[in-house]
């Protein structure tokens, strides 16, 4: 779950805004949930698997 989908269920806001103290406590609570690949839009993960997979394939042929 993405923050900027979350509505606070105390102010009606996008979670994301952080309007009220309960939006900023959830916040924060989901920010230090999250681990260092959460934070990656999913087209930046699609890119450094692509490098990872044409790095291994060069690598593959330089050595065969």
């Amino acid at each position: 779950m993405t923050l900027d989908r979350l509505v606070c269920a105390n102010c009606s806001g996008p979670v994301s805004e952080g309007r009220c103290p309960t939006c900023r406590a959830s916040r924060a609570r989901m920010m230090e949930q999250q681990g260092f690949f959460a934070s990656l839009s999913p087209a930046t993960l699609i890119a450094l698997l692509a490098a990872l997979i044409a790095c291994v394939v060069i690598a593959r042929h330089a050595f065969a």
